[in-house]
């Protein structure tokens, strides 16, 4: 073999070199006993991400709206806690935020159940902090959700 064979090339990178060699990693959640497709798998990361930036834009017309009455950047300062409470109190009631719920999406446990309260806290503390949800594993769970043992999964 090839020591380029064993790195993978710098375009299929070393999770295709890998599989060439007769690896098998499943599918996303596999090893956290979750579904391929469907309801309960692993949500894909374009929905993540689009519920991510739909609740973003909804704390900033909020923030911008009522909290800072038309100031820029008065709303900036606002935007970031008022996601944080939002998120919170969503997460914690019902397991979803406005922007998941349009994707379908759900935090839960990696047991199936309902995120606590405190995995609520500190998952969203985390991803207000940004670095941690950028880096994911290989069933596209980020740190945050390492963290605090849940996954985000589809409904």
């Amino acid at each position: 073999m090839d020591t380029r064979e064993a790195l993978g090339s710098w375009i299929d990178g070393p999770k295709a070199a890998a599989e060439k060699m007769g690896t098998d990693f499943g599918y996303r959640g596999e090893r956290l006993g979750l579904p391929k497709e469907g309801p309960g798998s692993v949500a894909g990361t374009g929905r993540r991400i689009g519920a991510l930036f739909v609740d973003g834009w909804l704390c900033s017309l909020v923030a911008y709206g009522l909290l800072a009455r038309g100031h820029q950047g008065e709303a900036n300062l606002w935007t970031t806690p008022l996601f944080y409470v939002v998120t919170v109190v969503l997460m914690a009631t019902t397991g979803t935020t406005v922007g998941k719920r349009l994707f379908g999406l759900r935090v839960v446990r990696l047991n199936g159940g309902r995120a606590s309260i405190p995995q609520v806290l500190l998952r969203t503390l985390l991803l207000c902090l940004v670095v941690p949800a950028l880096v994911w594993d290989r069933d596209t769970r980020g740190l945050h959700d390492k963290a605090v043992g849940t996954v985000e999964v589809r409904i």
